[in-house]
């Protein structure tokens, strides 16, 4: 009864930690690279990324890496692609290979790259047209990283991420030399970012808390202006609803909760909300609310998956109205042994 108690006021905690200033949306800081902070994998991203305490394997190091600590396969691929707004398409995948059976841990490799698409570069002119064209440029993003995570008890889990970002945003025309020739310069900057998480399960049933911080790193200068990547401190539960009814054919259902309450450097704290149903452990259907938001707060999707002996497979596929944008669609692909 006391665990329950414990449990019932850390619940309470995130909820009140969220929620407190629900109705403000004050911008707090300026950040930078924020395609590190788009969610990738589309089961996720359907329960509005609400996914600090789940497992998921090598998924787990765009979120928090200790969850792939208790990776129960020997090798956990993840592929995908996001459609975002503003034709921007990011493209995302992830492998987690468990050495010496779990006995050292579990070490990952992640990349992704955002396509911004190709812009008209122009130069003002003081002509009847008023501008120059100087051709094309194509802006582009991306980040490879090492991740590990280790069980140090059964309930227990830690892991880490070191990511190389790099932002090209193509080169600029700033003058003209002594012969009237453009004098360009090239826009790109490279940092190196690390993200820290614990997962814990307590021990109530399924009941499992999990905190991380994503995207720490030194500051970024372009030009005489600098600025931080988009730190973001995460806590959150999660629990199959389904543990509490122990009459139930948990073979045939589960019904998976997942709570967390977000800090970002730029934006007032959130509170994201997750739900997924599991059937016959193949028909996933998924759902999620994220508050406060500007353009997006609901997000839904569905998934299918396949074990056969030592071997699983899985599709998802999440969907988010994006407000005035375009809406958002997320694809993903994963399969172990």
């Amino acid at each position: 009864m006391k665990n329950l108690t414990r449990i019932c006021c850390l619940a309470f905690f995130i909820a009140a930690t969220a929620t407190a200033q629900v109705e403000r949306r004050d911008k707090l800081a300026q950040t930078g690279m924020k395609f590190l902070s788009v969610s990738t994998d589309a089961g996720i991203s359907a329960m509005a990324t609400a996914s600090t305490a789940l497992e998921l394997k090598s998924s787990s190091m765009f979120y928090n890496p200790a969850g792939m600590a208790s990776m129960g396969s020997s090798a956990h691929v993840s592929l995908g692609q996001v459609r975002w707004i503003a034709d921007i398409n990011y493209t995302y995948g992830s492998a987690a290979f468990r050495p010496g059976d779990g006995r050292y841990g579990v070490v990952g490799v992640t990349a992704m790259a955002a396509d911004y698409g190709e812009f008209k570069g122009t130069i003002r002119d003081p002509g009847e047209s008023g501008f120059i064209d100087t051709g094309t440029f194509s802006p582009n993003a991306f980040y490879v990283g090492l991740g590990y995570a280790i069980a140090l008890s059964t309930q227990f889990s830690v892991g880490g991420n070191v990511k190389f970002v790099r932002q090209d945003l193509g080169s600029s025309i700033v003058g003209f030399d002594a012969q009237s020739d453009y004098t360009i310069k090239e826009y790109a900057e490279n940092v190196l970012a690390f993200d820290f998480g614990v997962l814990y399960k307590t021990g109530f049933r399924s009941l499992s808390v999990g905190m991380c911080v994503r995207n720490f790193s030194e500051e970024v200068t372009y030009e005489d202006e600098g600025f931080q990547l988009p730190l973001t401190f995460r806590i959150g539960l999660s629990m199959n609803i389904m543990d509490l009814l122990p009459s139930l054919n948990k073979d045939m259902h589960a019904l998976l909760l997942s709570v967390d309450a977000v800090h970002p450097r730029d934006y007032t704290e959130q509170l994201n909300v997750g739900l997924e149903y599991l059937f016959f452990k193949m028909l996933a259907v998924r759902v999620g609310y994220s508050t406060p938001n500007d353009e997006h707060d609901f997000s839904t999707g569905i998934g299918l998956q396949k074990a056969y002996r030592n071997y699983m497979l899985a599709l998802d596929y999440a969907y988010t109205p994006f407000g005035i944008f375009n809406d958002v669609h997320r694809f993903s692909l994963q399969f172990s042994f």
